[in-house]
């Protein structure tokens, strides 16, 4: 090829790259504005959300006139810790801690090991009538608690050789004022189980098919090969149960009335009466009532994100 071929090639091949460049560059240009709004977006999401905690924890260490000062203090001006002391000696606070404790670390159990047999069956097995009894348990999620609070509060109540009651469910409390009363309407929550089911659903039916032909019984198989698998959705399923029985309110209300079986929920309501609210000692107890949980999510992050990230995003 002479020199001035390669010339007119080089001069040809920088004349197509030119355009494939620029569109690249804009390309890029757009995929960064798009990032950096996104991050922005997610930068005022958590302040928004973050808010609320930060001016709870300054609340509780700040002096009365602080609380109530115009214009508002955002960073105390003296550190106190009276509201704490206070809070602890206005109930008791560690029988309530304790209550919570059980009843939450208990149901989260019994909750994930329930949920990952339920979500087990309706992905991995056929049998007649899996698809309407499936959608007919994701049903009952759009029932609102408030409908079926009486019915689980007779059930509780007249639950029968329960609390002295006889076969019939009379003559005693049932299940009121009792551990089980409080953890019987979070006992296998329908959502759990939507939840084990799309995880099972991205584990190749390959891995089962191999274990039966070792040999391996059906128990064995979800044992040793599938439910190793399902660590992030076992930890999300666990947090999620953990949260919402820890913040029970409504339930604790109706099914305990002796005092010593108050959750930290209903402890909190110490602080409030019909014209006052002791906010200091509120927010200090309030802070210490958060602490478990966020200890909960920080164990679970890295599973809880990939169990969000794989399970309830696939249809």
């Amino acid at each position: 090829m002479s020199g001035q071929g390669a010339r007119v090639q080089v001069a040809a091949g920088a004349g197509i790259s030119t355009p494939v460049a620029a569109g690249q560059a804009r390309v890029a240009a757009r995929l960064a504005r798009q990032r950096l709004f996104v991050w922005f977006g997610l930068l005022l999401a958590a302040v928004v959300m973050g808010f609320p905690l930060l001016w709870m924890v300054l609340s509780s260490v700040k002096v009365d006139a602080d609380l109530f000062a115009v214009p508002p203090v955002w960073v105390p001006r003296r550190l106190t810790w009276d509201h704490y002391g206070y809070a602890f000696k206005a109930a008791p606070f560690g029988r309530y801690f304790l209550n919570s404790l059980l009843t939450a670390s208990a149901g989260t159990l019994l909750n994930v090991m329930a949920c990952a047999m339920a979500g087990y069956t309706f992905a991995k097995f056929r049998f007649r009538g899996r698809e309407p009894l499936f959608y007919a348990l994701i049903g009952t999620m759009m029932v609102p608690f408030h409908v079926i609070l009486i019915p689980l509060f007779l059930v509780a109540r007249y639950m029968p050789l329960a609390g002295g009651n006889n076969l019939w469910g009379v003559g005693g409390t049932g299940l009121l004022n009792t551990y089980p009363g409080l953890l019987l309407p979070h006992l296998v929550p329908p959502f759990g189980i939507f939840l084990m089911r799309q995880f099972f659903l991205s584990i190749p039916d390959d891995l089962m098919e191999a274990g039966r032909i070792d040999g391996a019984s059906e128990g064995r198989i979800f044992a040793s090969i599938v439910l190793p698998l399902t660590k992030p959705a076992l930890a999300t399923l666990g947090i999620f149960s953990f949260s919402m029985i820890w913040d029970d309110f409504l339930w604790a209300l109706v099914v305990t009335t002796e005092p010593l079986m108050r959750t930290v929920q209903l402890g909190l309501q110490v602080f409030q009466s019909q014209y006052t609210v002791a906010w200091g000692p509120l927010m200090a107890a309030t802070t210490v009532v958060t602490l478990p949980l966020l200890a909960a999510f920080l164990l679970g992050q890295r599973h809880f994100i990939q169990g969000i990230a794989s399970s309830g995003l696939k249809g």
